[in-house]
């Protein structure tokens, strides 16, 4: 404000020097007396008006230069809630497309997964993973202790099945592993890596009892003639097969190999 003041004072000081130097001319191309009236007159007048009405246009464009200001700030504010907003709606669209327990995908979210992959990929195999005896686990230690065991089986999933896998919890004690690329000899192997890493699991058990956790693994060839769901039909009637067989084992096609532990 107080340089409002000046910079408007300026301004009439400026008005009432042209306005004497103005009233001299014209008086003096007139033949009149430059005489004290004129004096008050080319000096009053700038000064009561030029002053007030110059105050009011430079706090007019103080205003206006606060309000570009505020628009500013208001429009980063705005960019910087819509990249906020943004983030939150990604981290939470995030955690719906995965299941809370284990953070491995949700069935729906696996499969749509799998689709986008093998459209890319091309071929690889899907693996089934179901946790032996789960129901036994449940009601000899409780279902707390099978929770953890499936936590303990994701774990091993998420460590085993590498960076490029896409891996999900498809169902109550059931995952699925898909790997694309993967031909059944290097998937055998990534199975293999995941039964032995969950078959070493050793959890306390309520009561003291040590807990062990063993799962079976069955697999299919997902490829450009045979569906995902397909894939799954296959892969889960050779799960079958490796539980038929004595559980802790996979069962995949060609070669078709039992292990047990």
């Amino acid at each position: 404000m107080r340089s409002i003041v000046v910079k408007s004072g300026l301004v009439a000081f400026v008005s009432a020097v042209a306005s004497l130097i103005l009233a001299a001319v014209v008086l003096k191309t007139q033949g009149m007396a430059f005489d004290r009236s004129a004096l008050m007159i080319s000096t009053l007048c700038p000064l009561l008006i030029a002053w007030p009405a110059s105050a009011r246009g430079f706090l007019q464009h103080h205003r206006i230069e606060v309000a570009h200001e505020e628009v500013a700030r208001s429009r980063d504010e705005l960019a910087r809630a819509h990249a906020e907003l943004a983030e939150a709606h990604a981290q939470l669209a995030e955690r719906a497309s995965r299941d809370a327990m284990t953070g491995l995908l949700n069935r729906e979210n696996f499969l749509k997964a799998v689709e986008s992959a093998s459209a890319r990929r091309g071929s690889g195999v899907l693996l089934i993973i179901d946790a032996d005896h789960f129901k036994s686990i449940n009601d000899t230690h409780g279902h707390a202790a099978g929770d953890a065991a499936l936590v303990e089986i994701a774990r091993a999933i998420k460590c085993k099945a590498g960076a490029e896998s896409i891996s999900g919890r498809i169902g109550g004690e059931e995952f699925a592993v898909y790997l694309p690329a993967f031909d059944t000899s290097a998937a055998f192997s990534t199975a293999e890596a995941i039964r032995r890493e969950v078959a070493a699991t050793r959890m306390a058990a309520p009561g003291g009892s040590t807990l062990e956790v063993s799962v079976s693994i069955g697999g299919a060839e997902l490829c450009h003639d045979v569906t995902v769901a397909q894939a799954l039909r296959i892969a889960d009637h050779r799960l079958y097969k490796a539980k038929r067989a004595g559980r802790d084992r996979i069962v995949l096609p060609e070669p078709q190999v039992s292990s047990a532990a």
